[in-house]
This record gives C-alpha cells, structure tokens and sequence, in this order.
C-alpha cells in the first residue's frame, strides 16, 4: 500500500468567461500527471456551488516527486497562461494524511 508523503488541495479559480478553456486545460493534466512515477493519485473536482472553481486532491510519494511534478512540460499551458485564465493566484495547501490510504 503506498502512503503518500506529500498530500495537497490545489484550488484553481477561473474568470468567468475563461471557465471552458480553463477545463479543457486542467482536464488534460490528468492522465499525464497520474502516470508519473511518483504520483499516487491526482483527481481533479469543480466546486458545486461556483462552476468557476475547480479543486485538485492530489497525492505523491513525497515531496520531491511533488517538485518534479510542477515541472512537466504538460503544466506549461497552464503556467504560461495564469494571468489570463485566472481570477486570483493558484492556492495549494499542503495537507498531512492521518488515516492510511484506502485501496
């Protein structure tokens, strides 16, 4: 079973008339993120009550694989295009997993 070392909620906010683009980008980290090596478990969410919010719960083997992870070339349509799909910053809280992992 792996318990991972490094587990975080990614919050991403678009701007209202970005909303699809931004989906169709954040969609398309999904596959490419779940087969890295280090990467445990990556699900992407949208919040019931604003469909301009869209939350990540992600899980990684530690820290480092997290750092590799920010690094992909398939985050880069994101990261060169914060400004104009964004409404705030990218909130990521890192969060400690207390219970083991269920399978």
């Amino acid at each position: 079973m792996k318990t991972p070392g490094c587990t975080i909620i990614g919050t991403v906010v678009a701007k209202p008339e970005m909303r699809d683009e931004l989906m169709r980008i954040l969609a398309a980290q999904v596959a490419p993120t779940r087969a890295e090596p280090g990467c445990i478990n990556y699900d992407f969410h949208c919040d019931q009550s604003d469909p301009n919010v869209f939350i990540f719960y992600e899980n990684f083997v530690n820290k480092e694989a997290l750092e590799v992870h920010l690094k992909k070339p398939h985050l880069k349509p994101l990261i060169d295009r914060l400004d104009e799909l964004l409404a705030k910053p990218v909130d990521i809280r890192y969060i400690e997993m207390l219970s083991l992992r269920a399978e």
